[in-house]
């Protein structure tokens, strides 16, 4: 668990609101400038952020982030880029918590106790672990609880009672549930099954439940902040960078949707 995270979480739901998340992968549209638009994500008004370790062969993640991913490898990105990303951030907002999203293999590559002692140093509050299975997350849980972070796993609406149950017995922070099934990409309607898997996860636990994949208007956003805790947005930021002619325009682009998606969950 990580109690900024908590305390995060729990101040949104006193203010009676769901959370906003961003998410942006380090290294995109630049190593550098990847700073400057989680920057722009958190000026813009959401509550928690979500960095993307960049990775090859992302399962989850689809065409859109898929390009932001490939520029960010060709721009050389690397597991202590992201670290340095994140402390970034934290460093310029303290207050806000930081979450690494990534796939398995790179933490594993890296040493799981090695990249829990160097995310928390840089400030991270935790990670999103998408393809971990919680019955082979024993080392990593054990070396995110040793310091302090939590450890956020995803359900999907084909997800069971029973599988829920096991999942979110072992994870802290939020649970991230998708809204839809496949992979991440702004739609036009976010997919019914949410609020039912939202129900369904709440009877496993009382973990915050935070649903992704699929938002990318105010509307859509103050949609789910009714049944939600938390709303997920990554792909349409990503494309408002990847549509600005430059880098100072996208992180405009970035603030000002941020800010829309901040109206809307605060109007439910």
């Amino acid at each position: 668990m990580n109690a900024l995270l908590d305390a995060t979480l729990a101040a949104a739901k006193a203010e009676d609101r769901a959370a906003l998340i961003g998410y942006l992968p380090a290294g995109f549209p630049t190593i550098a400038g990847a700073e400057h638009t989680v920057r722009a994500l958190i000026d813009g008004g959401c509550d928690i952020v979500e960095i993307g370790l960049p990775h090859s062969d992302p399962v989850l993640d689809g065409p859109t982030i898929q390009t932001a991913d490939d520029i960010a490898l060709r721009n050389g990105i690397r597991t202590s880029d992201v670290l340095a990303t994140v402390r970034a951030v934290t460093a310029a907002h303290p207050t806000v918590p930081v979450l690494v999203m990534t796939y398995w293999n790179p933490v594993d590559r890296y040493g799981a106790a090695r990249f829990a002692a160097d995310l928390a140093a840089a400030g991270g509050a935790g990670c999103i672990l998408p393809d971990l299975p919680v019955e082979e997350a024993g080392p990593w849980l054990a070396a995110a609880e040793q310091h302090g972070l939590a450890t956020v796993f995803v359900v999907a609406p084909s997800s069971r009672d029973e599988r829920l149950a096991t999942i979110t017995a072992h994870g802290t922070g939020f649970v991230y549930a998708a809204a839809v099934m496949g992979v991440t990409g702004t739609r036009s309607q976010v997919g019914e099954l949410a609020e039912d898997l939202v129900k369904r996860t709440r009877a496993t636990t009382d973990t915050p439940v935070c649903v992704g994949l699929g938002v990318s208007t105010a509307a859509q956003a103050a949609e789910v902040a009714a049944f939600a805790d938390g709303v997920i947005v990554g792909s349409a930021f990503v494309q408002r960078l990847l549509d600005a002619p430059t880098e100072e325009a996208g992180y405009a682009a970035v603030r000002e949707l941020a800010a829309e998606l901040a109206k809307g969950v605060r109007s439910r």
